[in-house]
């Protein structure tokens, strides 16, 4: 991975597969606590996605109001 923050797309489909390999097993244990680490950083990136996305519809919908 880059140092890049990836788009909410991007880390969903990177932590669907950090679940699929941590569910199908056969990795070590050092393995699966680095994919574990990982995919918390990831949850946490599409969390904030859809925190700031929710802002920026309750402000677009508070704007909206405050038209009428």
């Amino acid at each position: 991975m880059t140092d890049e923050k990836p788009s909410y797309e991007q880390a969903r489909e990177e932590l669907i597969e950090v679940v699929r390999t941590l569910e199908a097993g056969g990795t070590s244990l050092e393995e699966s606590l680095a994919l574990w680490e990982r995919g918390e950083a990831l949850a946490k990136l599409c969390q904030e996605a859809l925190d700031g996305a929710r802002a920026r519809l309750d402000a677009a919908a508070g704007g909206a109001a405050d038209d009428e």
